[in-house]
């Protein structure tokens, strides 16, 4: 799952950066309004971490602006301002959460769990599909009650397609959602990704549908 983080504040921006990498997420970064407004225009991000008081555009213009584009990614509102008055106008705008600084991370991410669970249609932060099981708060997979060990991109992809799970999932869209701005993007390693994935989780459990994805499934739902 691929985040926008966009913060003026350098050491909350690099804060913010190293909790939410090391709980499995791809991460990319605006110090100012105009640049993660382009940023968020331009690129598909499953949640937007949002200051309010940005410098060049605040975060309520840029806000109004991607809402009035269709990007309808979720948004949670972080600002160092607490009167209601600035909290309505973000919701107004179409913030789905907010916080007020200085917050503690772990709410951060519980918030940030909640925004991906709801707009993909899931209820807890554990993903089930059969006996597999992804914990987004540990950011662990188990088959079967049995912990496998994945590498970050491995994750970031079964995370993905738990998020997605009986949906067919193109492999460019895997490619802009597991990848930050800044790396090397290759969309071949996507298929080998997944075969790691198989021989981690179960090769019935990711189907390919040629030309078109991926597709993760219950394999005893399927018989």
């Amino acid at each position: 799952m691929r985040i926008l983080v966009v913060e003026d504040d350098p050491d909350l921006r690099r804060q913010l950066s190293d909790t939410l990498t090391h709980a499995g997420y791809a991460v990319d970064l605006a110090a100012d309004g105009e640049d993660g407004h382009f940023l968020g225009d331009t690129e598909p991000y499953d949640a937007v971490v949002l200051d309010l008081g940005l410098p060049k555009m605040d975060g309520v213009t840029v806000l109004e602006r991607w809402r009035e584009d269709g990007r309808d990614f979720p948004v949670i509102i972080l600002t160092a301002r607490d009167r209601w008055s600035e909290k309505v106008a973000g919701f107004d705008a179409g913030a789905d959460d907010y916080l007020t600084k200085p917050f503690v991370t772990e709410e951060l991410l519980a918030r940030v769990r909640a925004l991906l669970r709801r707009s993909s249609g899931h209820a807890t932060s554990a993903l089930e599909c059969g006996d597999l099981r992804v914990d987004t708060k540990s950011a662990r997979a188990t088959v079967g009650g049995k912990a496998i060990k994945l590498t970050a991109h491995e994750y970031r992809v079964l995370a993905y397609m738990m998020h997605h799970q009986g949906r067919v999932v193109p492999r460019t869209e895997l490619v802009e959602h597991i990848y930050d701005q800044d790396f090397d993007r290759d969309s071949n390693t996507i298929e080998v990704f997944i075969g790691r994935l198989r021989k981690k989780i179960g090769s019935d459990r990711i189907s390919t549908e040629r030309g078109l994805g991926y597709r993760l499934i219950n394999p005893e739902a399927e018989a």
